[in-house]
């Protein structure tokens, strides 16, 4: 009984792995294991993915981004300012840090900000806020997001046509976000200061070895520098630092990409399956993918239609507007969601809140994929 109810936890905790983990079981049935197996995986994708969540992590193991974010609230005492920097700081971060490093990162300090306030709505509204803000602020760059990095990848796609791309609906989100905080702050509060605690600056060694292995990271993913030097590098660099960094790496995203390589490789294989697929997704391959990502979240949506179209522009603009909507439309959102809960035991409200904020920006930005398409 103990062990149904660990394997029941471990499922609730990151389900999209279990379920990636047996359809590519399942799909070994249908394509015998051969030495073409080996070509399914983009080692580049997952080489790229690993060594900047080890960076991400060694940063945040010496409190780089506590401290920053510690030092610019602690000169904002009003809350609608409060919350319009930690909407916009969501936004940008994302951008560098990925959406789902961002939310860890900022929503515990945003509730230990905001408690001064004692504004239970203005709060939660901040954290629905902050959560599609660092969804949509990450869809601007390759490293944004898993999803944005492995279509990047596999379609080759340049990095001034990935950011041509994606800065219409960028733009206009961010100013979606800031009409959308003054709105919900047309009253405001002051406080003497918000920040409850100092917090240690970084230590320059570490911060500036780590700050190179991110440039390189960057360089790679620009295909300047060789996957494998720079993963070398990286593993090498930040084992000699800080080896505990290694703890914190995300190892269930890193193995649900591994499943979905060897289930999209051997659907490839499978000639009906295929067809029929490519068929009913290339009659619109956004909107395909707003959907689908509705129902398995964004990261899983890209990875398998990729298999079925050839349109990566039509499927990077539907994968990450698709992280809009439900609260698993991206994983990152369920961050916030368990933080808000956890703290405040209000989640039905906060769903459905965090809903119909969703569906408004889904719908403006649908709208402008519309007009951009016509």
């Amino acid at each position: 009984m103990e062990k149904t109810k660990k394997i029941a936890e471990l499922f609730k905790k990151d389900s999209i792995l279990f379920i990636s983990g047996f359809l590519a079981f399942i799909s070994c049935f249908f394509v015998k294991p051969d030495s073409g197996y080996i070509g399914y995986i983009n080692f580049r994708v997952l080489a790229i993915l690993f060594s900047l969540m080890l960076v991400v992590s060694a940063y945040m193991r010496i409190g780089t981004f506590d401290y920053f974010t510690n030092k610019l609230l602690g000169r904002i005492h009003s809350e609608k300012y409060i919350s319009l920097f930690l909407v916009i700081l969501s936004f940008f971060m994302s951008m560098l840090l990925t959406n789902d490093v961002t939310l860890v990162t900022l929503v515990p300090f945003a509730l230990n900000v905001l408690k001064a306030f004692k504004d239970r709505r203005r709060t939660m509204y901040t954290l629905i806020l902050m959560t599609v803000s660092a969804n949509l602020g990450s869809m601007l760059t390759p490293i944004g997001n898993p999803q944005n990095l492995y279509l990047y990848t596999q379609y080759h796609i340049s990095l001034v046509d990935f950011i041509k791309l994606m800065l219409p609906y960028s733009s206009v989100s961010l100013i979606l976000l800031v009409l959308s905080v003054i709105l919900l702050n047309k009253t405001d509060k002051t406080v003497d200061s918000a920040v409850t605690e100092e917090v240690s600056a970084p230590k320059l060694l570490p911060l500036l070895v780590y700050t190179a292995l991110f440039v390189l990271c960057l360089l790679t993913v620009s295909n300047i520098i060789s996957f494998v030097i720079m993963l070398g590098i990286v593993a090498v660099v930040v084992l000699i630092f800080d080896r505990k960094a290694f703890i914190n790496i995300d190892y269930g995203l890193l193995f649900t990409f591994l499943f979905f390589f060897v289930l999209i490789g051997n659907l490839g294989r499978i000639g009906v399956v295929h067809d029929t697929l490519s068929q009913v997704i290339e009659k619109n391959v956004t909107l395909t993918a707003v959907l689908a990502s509705q129902f398995i979240s964004n990261v899983p949506a890209a990875m398998l239609l990729s298999a079925f179209t050839e349109k990566g522009p039509s499927l990077l603009v539907g994968t990450n507007l698709g992280g809009l909507g439900t609260l698993i439309a991206s994983m990152a959102s369920l961050i916030t969601y368990k933080f808000y809960n956890k703290e405040k035991k209000e989640g039905e409200h906060y769903l459905l809140s965090f809903t119909v904020v969703n569906i408004v920006f889904l719908i403006i930005l649908l709208i402008l994929y519309c007009g951009l398409s016509i």
